[in-house]
């Protein structure tokens, strides 16, 4: 019974080993003959990140807690930090 049990077992991870090498095979021939790039959806253009000054956690200007005080903009990772920028930025 122990080598049925055993023999199954091999025969199993020959079979996985075997298609692991096919497909790996596969991309291999499939990259050497394709000069194109893969399809599917292009990525996005690169976004410019910047920095919340008060934990430091870079954001996207796009969907950050924004400050603007007159030609300047503070951009924040959470109104928690702009709330303590405010505090220690007091202008009275």
């Amino acid at each position: 019974m122990l080598g049925l049990f055993r023999t199954v077992l091999m025969l199993l991870l020959l079979l996985v080993l075997a298609r692991a090498l096919l497909r790996f095979l596969g991309g291999v021939v499939q990259g050497a003959t394709s000069p194109s790039p893969p399809r599917g959806r292009a990525s996005p253009p690169p976004t410019k990140m910047v920095r919340d000054p008060v934990c430091g956690t870079y954001v996207v200007p796009a969907k950050a807690i924004v400050l603007a005080r007159g030609k300047d903009t503070t951009f924040f990772c959470s109104e928690a930090c702009r709330q303590k920028y405010l505090e220690s930025h007091d202008t009275r």
